[in-house]
C-alpha cells in the first residue's frame, strides 16, 4: 500500500510539471535535458515492478505449514484445510520436508526488499544532488535531512 501512496504521490508530482525542463546528468555530466515529469514517471515505472515482486513473493508463502512438524508430518488428526482457510492462506503445503526446511521464499522475499531500497537509495541521492551547491534546485527542512 505504501509504494502505491508513492507512486500516486509521484504522478501527482509529474502533473504538475509536465514543462519543467532541466539537465539530465550522466555520471554527474550534464547529459540531455529531461522532463521533470519523465524523471517522476519513471520512478513510478521502478516501484510498480517492485510492487510487483512484493505480490508474487505473497503469492508463493502464502501457503499454511501447519501439521508439517519437524520433517515428516503430523500423525495428529488435524484439518489443515480448515485452519487454512480460517486464516485465509491460500492453501496448505504440500510437503511437509518442503515446509519446514526450504528457505527460498525468505531470500526472494529479502531481494525484493532490497530492491525497493535500492530505488529510494537512487532517487534520495538525487534530492541530495538537487539539495547541493552544484544546483540547488530544491529545498528540504531539516526534518527530512537529519535523524
Amino acid at each position: 500500500n505504501r509504494l502505491r501512496m508513492l507512486q500516486k504521490t509521484l504522478i501527482t508530482l509529474a502533473s504538475q510539471h509536465v514543462h519543467t525542463i532541466l539537465p539530465g546528468f550522466t555520471h554527474l555530466q550534464h547529459a540531455q535535458p529531461i522532463v521533470l515529469a519523465h524523471y517522476f514517471l519513471a520512478y513510478t515505472e521502478m516501484f510498480d515492478r517492485d510492487h510487483s515482486r512484493l505480490q508474487d513473493c505473497k503469492a508463493r508463502f502464502n501457503y499454511l505449514p501447519l501439521g508439517s512438524g519437524a520433517l515428516a508430518g503430523s500423525t495428529l488428526p488435524i484439518d489443515r484445510e480448515f485452519v487454512s482457510q480460517q486464516l485465509n492462506f491460500a492453501g496448505c503445503c504440500r510437503n511437509s520436508m518442503d515446509a519446514t526446511a526450504d528457505r527460498d521464499y525468505m531470500i526472494e522475499l529479502l531481494s525484493a526488499l532490497s530492491i525497493i531500497m535500492m530505488h529510494m537509495s537512487r532517487m534520495s541521492e538525487d534530492l541530495i544532488f538537487w539539495m547541493s551547491q552544484e544546483t540547488l534546485w530544491i529545498e528540504l527542512g531539516d526534518a527530512f535531512c537529519t535523524g
